[in-house]
């Protein structure tokens, strides 16, 4: 059946850009249904609209709670028929409604190589520190700050005359190679949560025979 993704973003959405192309070239079994912003200048809304989806902003009210906000928010994209909840540069802490609504189904990227550096800013952190290597990290979304478990990372060596400017671009690129990626293992069925650890099942055999045209399992 494929996964019906809700992509959040706050931003451009390169990361959503990645996801969406992936979906149209089958390298995702699935299809973004909605994209929802609390920014209204957010790019990403542009992109949806240029795709054909929906475009959605739940901008927070300062006088609502973050569940509040989240209740509106899962509200969208159960209207749209979302199964899995995609952050793509999501600016704002998701909440246990958010988690409960969809469960073991909410993931996000990180341009950092958990657990080192959460949070905002991290190539220039990263840099600060001296660190050898960055990357980034897919992970599944838990209540805290990119503190849950982790699918999928890529390294990336910091170079001495990185600016956070050139790391993150590098880093960027790997982004949109295993964002994909790691939605593909979801839509398979391959991502088993174990404690801290994420556990890869091995992909299905198949039958052994070519067909054309291809035939999905």
């Amino acid at each position: 059946m494929g996964l019906k993704i809700g992509a959040i973003a706050s931003g451009g959405g390169s990361n959503l850009q990645s996801i969406l192309d992936a979906c149209n070239e089958g390298r995702i079994d699935g299809e973004v249904v909605v994209v929802l912003s609390d920014n209204h200048d957010a790019f990403a809304l542009e992109r949806a609209k240029k795709a054909g989806i929906p475009a959605v902003v739940v901008a927070l009210d300062p006088r609502e709670g973050r569940e509040e906000h989240d209740r509106k928010v899962v509200a969208a994209l159960k209207e749209h028929g979302a199964d899995t909840v995609a952050l793509a540069g999501y600016m704002l802490m998701v909440t246990k409604v958010l988690l409960d609504a969809f469960p073991q189904r909410v993931i996000n990227i990180h341009p950092a190589l958990l657990p080192s550096f959460p949070g905002l800013h991290v190539q220039q952190a990263a840099i600060d520190y001296g660190a050898k290597f960055s990357g980034c990290t897919v992970h599944f979304v838990d209540e805290g700050m990119d503190s849950g478990p982790i699918v999928i990372q890529a390294v990336v060596p910091i170079r001495d005359d990185d600016t956070a400017q050139t790391l993150g671009a590098r880093i960027l690129r790997e982004e949109h190679r295993i964002y994909p990626q790691a939605l593909q293992y979801l839509a398979e069925g391959r991502l088993e949560i174990s404690g801290r650890r994420v556990l890869l099942k091995p992909a299905s055999p198949g039958s052994g025979a070519l067909h054309n045209p291809s035939v999905k399992y």
